[in-house]
């Protein structure tokens, strides 16, 4: 959205909601408006809850299968907007959060949008485990820099050597008891008076 309109909005959207409210008190009287505002905000949550849980069950699903869920997250950001438009008093931000809830109307802002959106997918892993990025860079070539030890989770033990043994300099962590201040690399408590 330009720039320039974005003043213009700022300011219209208020104006325009303050003369529906004028409009509609008059017709049905300020507790009728007032209840319609409450009613369409409790509406609004519970659509916004049955509707997002929806699409974090669909971007989980997409991802699993591998696939870039650039859709299913188009909608939940909508979904996102229509919740705090529908929370925002007023008919106009109501009437406009209610079309977003409609999904032949996402669908709609969303084929719009992903013909102007161009996506790139970055590294081309997900994050199964760590196993795929893994290995693309075994597989790529990509090395560490000198002076990096690069080991399989196998060849990795914290506080041990290759016999099993607790390593020079480090005590055994399985003789380590809650409150033990033998770690060298945590500092003072805060909560003792040493």
């Amino acid at each position: 959205m330009p720039f320039s309109i974005l003043p213009f909005l700022l300011l219209a959207i208020p104006v325009a909601e303050i003369a529906v409210f004028i409009v509609v008190g008059g017709q049905i009287g300020v507790v009728w408006t007032l209840a319609c505002i409450v009613i369409t905000a409790v509406i609004g949550s519970i659509l916004l809850r049955v509707q997002g849980f929806q699409i974090i069950n669909r971007l989980r699903e997409e991802t699993q299968a591998g696939r870039v869920p650039g859709r299913e997250l188009g909608h939940g950001a909508m979904i996102l907007v229509a919740g705090v438009l529908l929370l925002t008093p007023g008919f106009v931000t109501d009437t406009l959060g209610f079309l977003l809830f409609v999904p032949p109307v996402r669908d709609a802002i969303w084929r719009f949008l992903a013909s102007r959106i161009r996506f790139t997918v970055v590294g081309g892993a997900s994050s199964m485990a760590g196993k795929a990025f893994d290995e693309h860079f075994r597989s790529s070539g990509n090395r560490p820099e000198e002076g990096v030890v690069d080991l399989d989770p196998s060849e990795f033990h914290r506080g041990r050597d290759a016999a099993g043994e607790a390593t020079a300099g480090e005590d055994d962590p399985s003789e380590r008891r809650l409150g033990d201040d033998r770690n060298p690399n945590r500092g003072p408590s805060p909560w003792r008076d040493d």
